[in-house]
């Protein structure tokens, strides 16, 4: 990617964000349970069929062995839904959060050997002092689908003043140490400061203890747990099933969403550096300028706000095993990465006309989306597979009712 290439496309964004915003919706939203829409892709067409609604601002979800979810609802509910669309009352021994702005019970991650020890994880925001939160990550056991023993295993420092910017994605690596991507509370320049852990991605042992061969470990200017440093906010992350690379899609400003594959130690440069702009229109240096930090796989301007992510690997999609595909909340939809060979070979949008906070794989392979409407019980889980049967020519690239 070319500095040049991404100047010009950066400069153009409030021209490029109004026309985003103003384009048509190309998928219909489901009225009903069960209720399937046909997307086309280009390459496929995808139904999208409606599992289950009525979710109060759900984020996060993980499948249980017997194919149920785990669903967790932003203002601090834990849910289990069946395939049949039921959606249990809320699950007790939850934590208390900080369900203000973007805080809240956040996502949910199984340990993967969770059949034998029951053991689920909880990310959240955490309430501190005087209004003050800061990310957190506990876990219980799901017995009789109840929680017991919820232990808080580890919290982000310092608590800060603010709603924004709380990261919250889990993501367990082959060795069983735990990626937890973060944000930076909205404060900026403590992402470049190692004393903290504001802006980084930390990795921890299954009980939150700090693995001894982290890269900062023995300094006494930085925290242990911090696996990569300079981000801004992480809520889109998954470590590769075969090379076992963490992967993240990263939020930016005005522009300049990332993908990168995270190195141990590296410096992302926020916010010195980023391939976006400030809110209030001020430049931000473009990475090429600063060697020194870790530039972007690939970037995205206007934004994705990328949130959930899966390294797919089923068979109902077999041109896109090995893809990377998550979620996007202001473009709604799902953004699909061609990957080949650990690199880049190109993107695809797929509209879906709401906002998709959370990715996962099901069982069979088909793709599970969660909706993400803010402020009301409008969410729900989507399921996408793939259609045997073409439309009929001039429909819009839309099948089934309501199109």
């Amino acid at each position: 990617m070319t500095s040049a290439l991404m100047s010009n496309a950066r400069r153009s964004l409030p021209l490029l964000c109004i026309a985003a915003a103003a384009s048509p919706a190309f998928a219909q939203a489901p009225e009903r349970a069960n209720q399937v829409e046909s997307v086309s892709t280009g390459d496929a067409f995808i139904s999208v069929v409606e599992v289950a609604r009525g979710l109060d601002t759900p984020w996060g979800m993980a499948f249980l062995p017997d194919g149920r979810l785990l669903v967790t609802e932003r203002p601090g509910n834990l849910v289990i839904v069946a395939q049949d669309g039921t959606v249990s009352a809320p699950i007790g021994g939850t934590p208390t959060v900080y369900a203000q702005g973007q805080g809240g019970l956040m996502d949910v991650a199984l340990h993967p050997a969770f059949e034998q020890n029951r053991m689920i994880y909880l990310s959240f925001a955490e309430p501190g002092p005087a209004g003050s939160a800061g990310t957190a990550l506990g876990r219980a056991r799901l017995l009789d689908d109840r929680l017991e023993g919820f232990e808080v295993i580890w919290r982000q420092e310092p608590k800060i003043e603010g709603p924004n910017h709380f990261g919250n994605r889990i993501a367990f690596a082959p060795d069983g140490t735990i990626f937890f991507a973060l944000g930076e509370r909205f404060q900026f320049g403590p992402a470049q400061d190692l004393s903290n852990t504001l802006g980084a991605i930390v990795r921890l042992n299954e009980d939150g203890s700090i693995p001894q061969d982290n890269p900062f470990v023995g300094r006494s200017d930085a925290e242990g747990a911090i696996w990569s440093y300079g981000h801004r906010n992480i809520e889109a992350a998954a470590v590769h099933p075969e090379t076992g690379a963490l992967w993240v899609a990263e939020m930016g400003p005005l522009g300049g969403d990332e993908l990168n594959e995270v190195r141990a130690g590296a410096n992302y440069g926020w916010p010195v550096v980023s391939w976006g702009i400030n809110y209030n229109g001020v430049d931000i240096p473009d990475p090429t300028q600063r060697p020194e930090f870790a530039d972007a796989i690939h970037v995205w301007s206007p934004v994705r706000s990328p949130s959930g992510m899966i390294v797919y690997t089923g068979d109902l999609f077999p041109n896109w095993r090995g893809d990377i595909l998550f979620g996007s909340l202001s473009a709604g939809g799902v953004e699909r990465v061609d990957m080949e060979n650990g690199a880049v070979a190109g993107t695809q949008f797929i509209p879906l006309n709401t906002r998709i906070r959370e990715v996962e794989q099901g069982p069979n392979g088909a793709i599970y989306l969660l909706t993400n409407a803010v402020g009301d019980a409008a969410g729900a889980v989507w399921r996408l597979e793939p259609v045997e049967v073409r439309p009929p020519s001039g429909d819009g690239g839309r099948s089934g009712p309501g199109s």
